[in-house]
């Protein structure tokens, strides 16, 4: 759709990479109905699996390939990588960070509500992504998805980010033990709370994120302000889904592949 085209353009890199193509997929331009209306690509969701094969389908088609390069993994909020050699279509990856040097195999992240976090070094061609919630950046997700690629050739200052829409600040209240477990690790990361009240707080995911990848030397990082909460026409959103009472949600997909 023009949305999901626009938001593509609204993700670029500040670098002009013309042997990489990605792109952060809203929730419009789908086949599913009812609240996972309509690009749902979560498997893990309760929606019809012929709607999610149509929409992955879908999203393939966007890069001119096949449903079977499309790979996405089975999430858990964790901080585990993979590094992608071949795509075994039958296997379930069970990670939350992907790196390859792959040609021609989209790497997709599905969210809703946590970050999807894009990298591609233009240099060696290493391509990677991972699914940033607060869980998987307070762990690690972000450093050990950065240094796979560095094992397998990259380095740092030619490795470039994008950040694709997540649950904003003003969006994002918390409770004391979540503000007082963020803190224990580290006094200075009070600095990604505003309390509102006694006992709650907005958390700021995405400069929590974006200070992660600098402190790991990315300095090349651009991302899309667009709060999945909020904008309940372009985006699905797990909260918003509670708050609702609903009893599933959607996922988007974010996605990046190296062109042969």
């Amino acid at each position: 759709s023009s949305t999901n085209e626009l938001t593509a353009k609204n993700a670029a890199s500040s670098n002009n990479l013309k042997d990489v193509n990605h792109c952060f997929f809203s929730r419009l331009g789908g086949n599913s109905i009812n609240i996972y209306n309509s690009l749902n690509c979560g498997s893990g969701s309760k929606d019809k699996k012929k709607d999610i094969k149509i929409n992955r389908l879908i999203v393939s088609n966007y890069f001119s390939l096949k449903s079977n390069q499309l790979c996405t993994l089975h999430q858990t909020h964790s901080n585990r990588v993979t590094i992608l050699d071949k795509y075994n279509l039958n296997k379930t990856y069970i990670y939350d960070g992907i790196v390859t040097k792959q040609k021609n195999i989209i790497l997709g992240i599905l969210t809703a509500d946590c970050a999807p976090v894009l990298f591609y070094d233009s240099k060696k061609r290493i391509a990677g992504a991972c699914h940033a919630g607060w869980k998987g950046a307070f762990t690690g997700i972000i450093s050990n998805t950065i240094d796979a690629m560095v094992s397998i050739g990259s380095s740092k200052k030619d490795i470039s980010c994008s950040i694709g829409p997540c649950i904003g600040s003003n969006s994002y209240e918390v409770m004391n033990d979540f503000y007082n477990n963020i803190i224990a690790a580290n006094t200075h990361d009070r600095i990604y709370f505003n309390r509102i009240k006694s006992d709650r707080y907005l958390f700021d995911l995405k400069s929590f994120i974006v200070d992660r990848l600098k402190s790991k030397g990315i300095v090349d990082i651009s991302s899309i302000n667009l709060d999945t909460y909020s904008n309940d026409m372009l985006f699905y959103s797990y909260r918003r889904s509670v708050h609702k009472k609903e009893d599933d949600y959607g996922r988007m997909i974010s996605t990046i592949v190296i062109k042969d």
